[in-house]
């Protein structure tokens, strides 16, 4: 591997991201909504009796099954920081986890395609570098400004959340060893997992659409797992979380092999310029 070539590929293709609008807006707007939005309408609803009678309800069963000691004291005696303790630590938790993979989509679908429509991959595959160098370079550039959004958006997320919730708490309910372990090692093994799957895919097809549109895919395991927190099947705990990434990585290692009878020029030329 040339690192020279790979830095310069990622550098390359990070000044792009900055410069591409649809990109940017992604960037912005998604972490706005799940860091802003969502936590504020759910902290609000709950403190000021937004939700229904059948949604809290639910919730509670939900909080009965969690483990004892999940919950201090001022949220044992409290319903309502009972609810908000639950949805911040295990329903907004999962779709959190949208925040990487829509993010590393927009970035990585437009990786290869994004090259065909400005019409520089037949420069880049001209070029005498090795194309596996081409994909690790295109890779890094989309993982590097994934990760910094959504670790913004998890700073963000607890401004916001322990600004609303501190007094009802009395300390800091974000975060939780469920959110370190999910930024630390769940979100990066999500996002490779994006990318790579998405550098699959915008390799093949010819549009940037039809990449975003195949991309979007991915994000059903993340709601799977949202209608599992939901429904009581599966509450999130940190083993499990630990489990999950554990299976994220052994993917990856799957995908690379894809990747690898992809380092073809004439495949490459094949899909993308014919």
């Amino acid at each position: 591997m040339n690192w020279q070539v790979i830095q310069a590929i990622a550098i390359k293709d990070i000044r792009q991201i900055t410069s591409n609008m649809q990109v940017w807006l992604a960037m912005v707007i998604i972490p706005i909504v799940f860091c802003i939005v969502l936590p504020l309408a759910i902290i609000l609803a709950s403190k000021y009796g937004g939700m229904n009678g059948s949604t809290e309800d639910m919730i509670r069963k939900l909080i009965e099954k969690l483990p004892a000691g999940s919950m201090n004291l001022s949220a044992q005696t409290d319903v309502n920081a009972q609810i908000i303790y639950f949805a911040i630590n295990y329903m907004l938790l999962p779709l959190f986890l949208m925040l990487p993979i829509i993010t590393s989509s927009v970035i990585s679908a437009n990786s290869f395609v994004g090259e065909k429509e400005r019409r520089t991959l037949e420069s880049l595959l001209l070029a005498p570098i090795r194309i596996k160098d081409l994909f690790l370079g295109k890779i890094l550039a989309s993982f590097i400004p994934s990760y910094t959004v959504t670790l913004g958006g998890f700073i963000l997320l607890g401004i916001v959340v322990d600004t609303m919730t501190y007094t009802m708490f009395e300390g800091l309910l974000f975060p939780s060893m469920n959110w370190i372990i999910a930024i630390v090692w769940l979100v990066p093994a999500f996002t490779l997992v994006s990318i790579l799957l998405n550098a699959i895919i915008s390799a093949r097809v010819k549009t940037f659409q039809a990449a975003q549109q195949m991309s979007g895919l991915i994000v059903l395991p993340v709601i799977m797992l949202v209608i599992s927190q939901m429904t009581g099947l599966m509450l999130i705990s940190p083993l499990i979380l630990v489990g999950i990434g554990g299976v994220l990585i052994l993917l990856c290692f799957a995908l690379l092999p894809q990747i690898a009878r992809m380092n073809s020029r004439s495949l490459l030329f094949e899909k993308q310029i014919h």
